[in-house]
């Protein structure tokens, strides 16, 4: 059996270090804000990208090409190993493609190895909890395609749920209207959102208020949860780790999990979210 390698792109949003301790290569996006350029996970720390979102500042993200694709890949393929790539959703990105593309020509190059790019469908850390769980499967000893039937088994069970503070910022790139982002912002409507099976984020309800709405995302993960176990929960926040910790706190007393992971979305996500975002993840029944 061929020794192989689990790759990431950037907004699997999980702590460096963690990927680090567990050497995972990660393949980054990159974003733009104020003229200046970065690698996702290698800018600004998070509190200075989200106060320059704050004081209005828009940030572009831009996608991972075939090239810089391939030069992520091939150096394992010299060495001998295959590769298990998974990428953010197709529906969010470009990434996806891009990785695929290299992966054929790279194919051609090195026939003797295996080169598997998933479409994981997933987000932020809900890639990081397919990450998570492939991870535990690869120390196991499953070989690569064993990993890849079970990704693909379940990676729609992978259940994200979110709510945004920040309708404004939503309105700023487009996603809604400016007559909804005031009349919102007034009466104190915070979106539902959550993980299609396409890939793409869709907008499933309203709350009024915000504690309210993170009351509402625990509520979703418990019941989706249902007959699942859970190894672990993940949340993300927009800088606002207290909104986060009560985020925490609910599912330890709702879901009886204990083993739960924080960390901020990632600039090219919150790119698009804005401040303010918090999200849970969990395996479910359905999205």
């Amino acid at each position: 059996m061929s020794d192989y390698v689990v790759t990431v792109n950037s907004t699997v949003d999980l702590p460096k270090e963690w990927l680090a301790e567990r050497n995972v290569p990660v393949i980054p996006l990159k974003y733009t804000i104020d003229g200046e350029t970065y690698e996702d996970m290698a800018g600004l720390s998070s509190k200075e990208f989200f106060q320059k979102l704050r004081d209005g500042k828009m940030a572009a993200t831009s996608q991972i090409n075939p090239e810089e694709a391939r030069e992520a890949l091939e150096p394992f393929l010299k060495e001998g190993k295959d590769v298990l790539h998974l990428a953010f959703s197709s529906a969010l990105s470009g990434t996806c493609n891009s990785m695929r593309i290299a992966a054929e020509e790279l194919k051609e190059e090195y026939p003797e190895r295996k080169i598997i790019v998933i479409d994981t469908l997933c987000a932020c850390l809900g890639e990081g909890l397919l990450l998570y769980y492939v991870l535990k499967l690869k120390k196991e000893g499953k070989t690569i395609e064993e990993v890849e039937s079970w990704v693909e088994e379940n990676k729609l069970h992978i259940c994200h749920n979110v709510t945004v503070d920040d309708l404004n910022h939503l309105q700023r790139g487009g996603r809604i209207s400016k007559t909804a982002a005031v009349l919102g912002t007034m009466v104190q409507i915070k979106p539902m959102i959550h993980m299609a099976d396409d890939g793409s984020l869709q907008v499933v309800g309203k709350e009024r208020g915000r504690k309210r709405s993170l009351n509402k995302i625990v509520d979703k993960a418990v019941e989706q949860s249902k007959g699942w176990e859970q190894d672990i929960v993940m949340i993300t926040h927009g800088d606002c780790l207290e909104d986060a910790q009560y985020v925490a706190e609910l599912v330890r007393a709702k879901m009886g999990i204990e083993n739960i992971l924080i960390n901020n979305i990632g600039t090219v996500i919150g790119s698009h979210t804005g401040p303010g975002v918090v999200a849970v993840f969990c395996m479910g029944n359905k999205r």
